[in-house]
């Protein structure tokens, strides 16, 4: 049974901090590249990070450059995704999601195999 699960959202005041959990069930975690998207209302589904299977690279859109960071933890088969500094703009649905290799062509979300439910975070006073 192959799974992805995301936790870790919630409500925020600007400049608060979460860290999104990214739990796979069913295989490895580290075999792969995991990405990070979110999507907000009316929006299209938005490339956040990406870390690749070595830990060699993580990569971040413009935007959250210097506020999120990426890591894995293999002993739980989990990816993070810490948020620091967070803005009203970064309010959204985020998802975790699998596939190759961590570069510009796979940002495409056609390029993952394998998708979380999403885990909403709102970011507001």
């Amino acid at each position: 049974q192959l799974q992805l699960v995301e936790s870790g959202g919630g409500l925020v005041q600007p400049g608060g901090s979460l860290r999104l959990s990214c739990a796979a069930s069913g295989f490895t975690l580290n075999s792969y590249a995991i990405g990070w998207f979110r999507q907000a209302p009316g929006k299209e589904r938005e490339w956040v990070s990406c870390i690749s299977s070595s830990d060699k690279t993580t990569s971040y859109t413009d935007s959250v450059k210097g506020r999120f960071t990426c890591s894995r933890d293999s002993a739980k088969n989990t990816v993070y995704l810490q948020m620091n500094s967070l803005e009203p703009e970064d309010s959204a649905v985020y998802y975790c999601a699998r596939t190759i290799y961590c570069a510009p062509s796979y940002r495409d979300p056609r390029r993952y195999d394998l998708w979380g439910q999403g885990t909403q975070v709102t970011v507001s006073s």
